[in-house]
């Protein structure tokens, strides 16, 4: 597919029922989620255990075959916890599993497929227990690339990236960029050259829903609901 090819009025329907769902079946999962958030395919975000907490404006993009997973399995009494900063980005696959605690700041992207986890979960002789457990922490504006894993009692200091395939088992200071198996650093950001957060693009774009209705508008403006379903019955070389 080159192109959406709905009608306007049917992408807003859809884009609202996603509302509906989140607030309706998706939230009362959660210990808090805060507003401003955009869930795109929230039905394959599965949820389990508590406390789990979402900060505002957080976008979580899952999909059928790349389900966002959320899992607190307590090791101990008053232990597992989950707590994601505002204005993040959480994409397809993404699983975060904690038996002691993980914290993620403000303006970290995870990408697809990324695994964080603060316990082994079998330990080396004993394969029944949980293992060792060590609270994990995301420091403000961590971007953490496709397919790594950050194992329990990492933490990674602000602004740092995260390599994709990269294996965190030891803490990662803050401005750097990091890759590998097991991760290291590679070398350090530019001091000179600020860095833009997804804060900082929220703060520009403060009717940022507006823009995009508008922007939809726009680029729909000449779809049809007769188009759309020749599209789904008969799609052509080049839709």
């Amino acid at each position: 597919m080159r192109q959406d090819h709905r009608p306007y009025i049917i992408k807003k329907w859809f884009l609202n029922f996603e509302q509906f769902y989140v607030r309706h079946f998706l939230m009362p999962h959660f210990d808090a989620f805060e507003g401003g958030f955009s869930v795109m395919g929230p039905w394959h975000v599965e949820v389990f255990g508590a406390p789990v907490t979402i900060g505002r404006c957080v976008t979580i993009i899952a999909t059928r075959d790349r389900k966002v997973r959320f899992s607190v399995w307590a090791d101990a009494p008053d232990t597992g916890k989950i707590a994601v900063g505002n204005f993040c980005l959480i994409s397809p696959g993404v699983r975060i599993s904690s038996a002691r605690e993980i914290l993620v700041g403000d303006n970290c992207m995870i990408a697809s497929n990324a695994y964080i986890t603060d316990s082994d979960w079998h330990d080396i002789h004993d394969r029944v227990g949980t293992g060792a457990s060590a609270p994990v922490r995301l420091g403000n504006n961590v971007w953490i690339g496709d397919s790594a894993i950050v194992c329990k009692g990492v933490s990674i200091g602000d602004n740092s990236i995260i390599g994709a395939g990269a294996v965190v088992t030891r803490s990662i200071e803050a401005n750097v960029i990091a890759a590998g198996n097991p991760a290291q650093t590679v070398r350090g950001l530019d001091a000179d050259k600020p860095v833009t957060t997804r804060g900082n693009w929220f703060a520009a774009h403060p009717n940022l829903k507006h823009e995009l209705d508008q922007w939809d508008r726009a680029v729909m403006k000449d779809n049809t609901m007769l188009k759309w379903l020749r599209y789904l019955v008969s799609p052509q070389r080049g839709d």
